[in-house]
């Protein structure tokens, strides 16, 4: 059922960037391969660096399917870097694959991984048995609970944010006006 709420809120098993105790969490669904995601990307860092440790920054995986074929194994091998190379590794990964949308079939995939130091035979062992699938799935479920229907789509202190993102400024100011989680 939608509530508009996010649901479940962050947890540590979420990527976080950011202090776990800043006083704005920005919680966004997203798709590797959506440039709407790619466009809203740049935003995001714009206002982490704009509002520093008062930000915690959380990406959930909202791969669409049906739209981008290379989507769901793009979320599945950041999760599978995560796994073996830790937090940083995989929001390097996060980072490239929106510069990158148009090589995301698992062979770049798996140069990058290991570009990052990242073993590319750990990748690819887990994106063959799908062992990162349920890590993704259960994202996407939580994204479905909270009435996500298309990417990007971000929660503000576990509240859905209809505003503008695409101008950093304003999604800033709106940030720093909303209410306490």
């Amino acid at each position: 059922m939608s509530t508009g709420t996010l649901q479940p809120p962050v947890g540590p098993g979420d990527h976080a960037q950011g202090p776990a105790d800043a006083p704005i969490t920005l919680v966004e669904y997203g798709d590797y391969e959506c440039p709407h995601c790619a466009a809203a990307h740049g935003v995001v860092r714009t206002v982490q660096r704009e509002l520093g440790g008062s930000l915690r920054y959380v990406f959930r995986n909202f791969p669409l399917r049906q739209a981008h074929p290379h989507a769901a194994h793009a979320a599945e091998a950041a999760e599978s870097i995560a796994r073996h190379g830790g937090e940083e590794r995989f929001w390097a990964m996060h980072d490239w694959m929106f510069a990158h949308q148009h090589t995301l079939a698992d062979e770049y995939l798996l140069e990058r991984a290991a570009a990052l130091g990242v073993e590319a035979q750990a990748v690819e062992d887990d994106l063959s048995a799908g062992a990162m699938a349920s890590r993704v799935h259960h994202d996407f479920r939580s994204g479905v609970r909270s009435g996500v229907n298309g990417t990007p789509t971000f929660f503000v202190n576990g509240r859905r944010f209809d505003g503008d993102w695409r101008d950093a400024s304003a999604l800033a100011g709106a940030l720093r006006n909303a209410e306490p989680a």
